[in-house]
């Protein structure tokens, strides 16, 4: 319980700023990674940007408060409007322009559990989170992959099962060779696994498998949140989240309670100082692959 209280209340305080966003100190930085893709930082999660002579892809969009913001960043790097917009999955910090891109013209694009659950309400992390409005909703939904043909590139967006949320998709430039995962990947952090919305630890590893099997030594990896990395900084982070696993697993199968697994610092005593500074600490995230392992 102790834990719950914790989470809601540093969510809660991360949602107030973000609202808090319109302040003139938020800053949309720009980086290029390739002459065609760019990465977009601030508030939310990581926008990716493709830009050619068929139009300009964007991938999620972080919340509404900034639109302007970083509708004007985007200007410095082309005049031409968004054609489309992938949503990666349906938390509010990769969605919450949804309605205002859709007024720009932009076709918003996302897993069809993506839709479903934006036409609903959901439960984060314990707060009830209403339905979205239509106009906010993605107006195209595949079931498990497609793929784009523009700009000189071949575009591959996959859905992955229950990892993240049960809508998750991550988007592979081919020829650019970049992948944007959206929260498959929090780049240095424990990652927040959304149990409530279908998200589960294996599927959670299985995402970044089937990624690693994709990128090569010179892939650059967009992640959801934080700095652009690497298939080697990937597979460290996958390998960490395999050794939690098992050890909680093995836990588990002792017969240890859920409180017991969230109290034992030993399981994931070596990982503790590189991942101290997100919501998501260790015992939260001890508790949460104990809860997907011993899900029913």
């Amino acid at each position: 319980m102790r834990i719950t209280k914790r989470i809601i209340t540093l969510v809660s305080c991360i949602f107030i700023s973000y609202i808090n966003a319109q302040d003139k100190e938020v800053t949309i930085k720009t980086h290029q990674l390739t002459e065609q893709i760019y990465v977009l930082t601030s508030q939310g999660g990581n926008i990716g940007l493709f830009i050619g002579n068929d139009g300009v892809f964007m991938i999620d969009d972080q919340y509404a408060p900034i639109t302007d913001k970083i509708l004007d960043a985007i200007k410095t790097i082309t005049s031409k409007p968004i054609s489309y917009l992938i949503n990666t999955h349906w938390h509010g910090d990769h969605t919450g322009r949804n309605e205002n891109m859709q007024q720009t013209g932009a076709t918003i694009i996302a897993h069809e559990n993506v839709r479903k659950r934006m036409s609903k309400n959901n439960m984060l992390l314990e707060e009830s989170i209403p339905a979205s409005t239509k106009k906010t909703l993605p107006t195209i939904t595949f079931t498990d992959d497609m793929m784009f043909h523009i700009n000189n590139d071949d575009v591959l967006v996959s859905h992955v099962h229950n990892a993240h949320t049960d809508g998750d998709s991550f988007v592979y430039f081919s020829k650019n060779n970049i992948i944007h995962m959206g929260d498959l990947y929090f780049q240095g952090k424990f990652p927040f696994i959304d149990l409530d919305s279908g998200g589960s630890i294996n599927g959670y590893i299985d995402a970044i498998n089937k990624i690693l099997i994709i990128a090569n030594d010179s892939t650059k990896i967009i992640p959801g949140h934080r700095n652009v990395s690497n298939k080697t900084e990937l597979t460290i982070f996958k390998n960490i989240l395999v050794s939690i696993k098992t050890s909680v697993q093995s836990e588990i199968d002792k017969g240890k309670t859920l409180q017991e697994v969230t109290n034992n610092t030993e399981l994931t005593k070596e990982f503790n100082s590189e991942y101290d500074d997100w919501f998501i600490t260790d015992d939260i995230f001890r508790a949460t692959v104990y809860k997907s392992l011993n899900a029913k």
